[in-house]
This record gives structure tokens, C-alpha cells and sequence, in this order.
């Protein structure tokens, strides 16, 4: 079982940066494919990143070249690096576990990005 917990989301003006953290608890993250997924107002859940147990990394194709997923095993965390942010960027963002065997899913309770002037 695994307890998972967002923070570093907030109120940043178009062209800035911000870096989510997801740190988890009872397990090691070291097992699992990690993913970021955010939903905006009126909009679909989105799969914005993923991070294999291997650190293969795969993005949305409205996020290539500004945003970077990784993962610190030691400090059971993944991040989420978020760059030139622009308005449509705006959502909740979660952090997802998945593991690599018994595909057992966790998330977290997501964390507020919202990017405006």
C-alpha cells in the first residue's frame, strides 16, 4: 500500500517556472511506474508524464520541452519540473503510482497550478 502526497503547486505568471513534488509512504517507489496526470475545469483527466522503474520517461505532446519528470528513489519522491508555463497549463495535478507487477494503482490528492498574470 502506498500513501502518496502532492505539494509545490501555487499561482505563477505566464513564462515562469514551478517544481511539484509527490513523496510517498509505505513502500518504496523504487517498484513503481510513476506518473503526473492533471485536470482542469470542464476537461478530462490528462496523463501529463510518466516515469518507468528504469527512468524512461514519456510526455504529453502539449508538454514536450518545457516540462521534466524524475525520480530521487532514496528520497521516495518524484518531481515534476514545469517551465515557460502558460495559462492553458491551469489544472489540478496528480501524482499516480502504479506497480510494475501486480498493477495496483495509488494517487494522491492533487495540488493546485494556476498560471496567470
Amino acid at each position: 500500500q502506498v500513501q502518496l502526497v502532492e505539494s509545490g503547486g501555487g499561482l505563477v505568471q505566464p513564462g515562469g517556472s514551478l517544481r511539484l513534488s509527490c513523496t510517498a509512504s509505505g513502500s518504496s517507489l523504487s517498484i513503481y511506474t510513476m506518473n503526473w496526470y492533471r485536470q482542469a475545469p470542464g476537461k478530462q483527466r490528462e496523463l501529463v508524464a510518466r516515469i518507468t522503474t528504469s527512468s524512461s520517461t514519456t510526455y504529453a505532446d502539449s508538454v514536450k520541452g518545457r516540462f521534466t519528470i524524475s525520480r530521487d528513489n532514496a528520497k521516495n519522491t518524484v518531481y515534476l519540473q514545469m517551465n515557460s508555463l502558460k495559462p492553458e497549463d491551469t489544472a489540478v495535478y496528480y501524482c499516480n503510482a502504479q506497480h510494475d507487477v501486480f498493477r495496483s494503482n495509488y494517487w494522491g490528492q492533487g495540488t493546485q497550478v494556476t498560471v496567470s498574470s
